[in-house]
């Protein structure tokens, strides 16, 4: 069983923080994302691109935004449970909680928070009849280990960012890569769009267009792809793999079932204190919560994130008084050893 001061169900920018936050107050954290790498929305959906509403950064690609809050909690050298759902939440005898993944992972904390953004992530899957058929048997909706693919023959489909990215990954991956969008245009950034684009002059990519798959071919595992093109007609094309990538549905999922309150699909919490819903202990921070004035911002959730941890402080230690110290007076002492503080100026006496 996994032992933290906070659990930490989320790993996007507000979860991440959440554990900078909580290691200043020499707390431990650990997360739990069904995603197989921190970052959240920012990491799977749209990794290339730019924010421009967090405080500092006049502009910030959300990728790079994630590999900055990974290096900012690296002292406090917080757990990850990647790739498994929080599935249920029990209070124990100890007024702990002990929060269960859909693998089975235990987790045991006296403070939960639910960083969730805007909740699990499901695959958005394309409507072709058998799809559910060959999932796990050639069907992917998520690229977890580039080298399953090494010199394989794969047929990608969809038009934003994680398509091309991962289109441009794999060309120097795969035997053969095939792109397919219904539509000319992507909606991608421009420099990866420009890049599929030489790829494809090259011959390194396939690139289909105004075209959609809607059969898939094969007995126990897949074969083939049937292609519907809007001019060409009907393509058939043999493939080993095939990787829909459509963007991620947001759903509360098994959170839903807690006992917590829920208004407009997303956990009611008391804006006025702490951020902590109807159970005392577990708190909802970023943008899976709700209160009057609510903004779903980044920025939002990091303020959330360094009032809840106040709070689950004081629940943690109930005898203990923190005296909140600024890092330009105190430093960032991290877990590993580490310190950053100021230089201290040695002023000399005038004699």
């Amino acid at each position: 069983m996994i032992k933290t001061d906070i659990l930490i169900i989320g790993a996007g920018p507000t979860g991440l923080f959440t554990v900078f936050e909580a290691g200043l107050l020499k707390l431990k954290t650990h997360l739990i994302d069904a995603l197989p790498q921190p970052g959240g929305q920012c990491a799977e959906i749209y990794p290339k691109k730019p924010i421009y509403d967090i405080p500092g950064f006049p502009e910030i690609m959300a990728g790079q935004l994630v590999d900055n809050l990974m290096e900012q909690i690296k002292p406090f050298s917080p757990g990850f449970t990647l790739g498994e759902r929080a599935e249920t939440i029990e209070k124990l005898e100890d007024d702990t909680f002990l929060v269960t993944t859909n693998k089975g992972t235990k987790h045991n904390a006296p403070v939960v928070a639910i960083a969730g953004g805007l909740g699990s992530f499901e695959p958005r899957k394309p409507p072709i009849p058998n799809i559910t058929d060959f999932e796990d048997k050639g069907v992917a909706y998520i690229i977890r280990d580039p080298e399953v693919y090494r010199d394989k023959r794969v047929v990608i489909a969809g038009g934003g960012d994680s398509a091309l990215d991962w289109t441009i990954f794999l060309a120097d991956v795969a035997s053969e890569v095939t792109l397919v969008h219904r539509r000319n245009e992507f909606r991608g950034a421009l420099d990866s769009v420009e890049r599929v684009a030489e790829l494809s002059k090259l011959g390194k990519v396939n690139l289909i267009t105004e075209a959609e798959v809607k059969e898939l071919k094969g007995d126990d595992h897949i074969t083939a792809v049937g292609i519907k093109h809007k001019t060409k007609g009907d393509i058939h094309l043999d493939t080993d793999y095939f990787i829909p990538l459509f963007g991620l549905s947001p759903k509360l999922g098994p959170i839903a079932n807690w006992g917590l309150e829920i208004e407009k699909n997303a956990i009611k919490v008391d804006n006025s204190y702490d951020y902590q819903t109807n159970i005392p202990g577990i708190y909802a921070i970023g943008d899976v919560n709700t209160y009057k004035g609510k903004l779903k911002l980044i920025l939002s959730g990091f303020h959330e994130a360094a009032i809840m941890c106040q709070s689950a402080y004081q629940r943690i230690h109930p005898d203990k008084k923190y005296v909140m110290k600024y890092t330009t007076v105190g430093g960032v002492e991290g877990f590993d050893g580490t310190k950053k503080e100021a230089k201290k100026e040695v002023v000399k006496a005038i004699v």
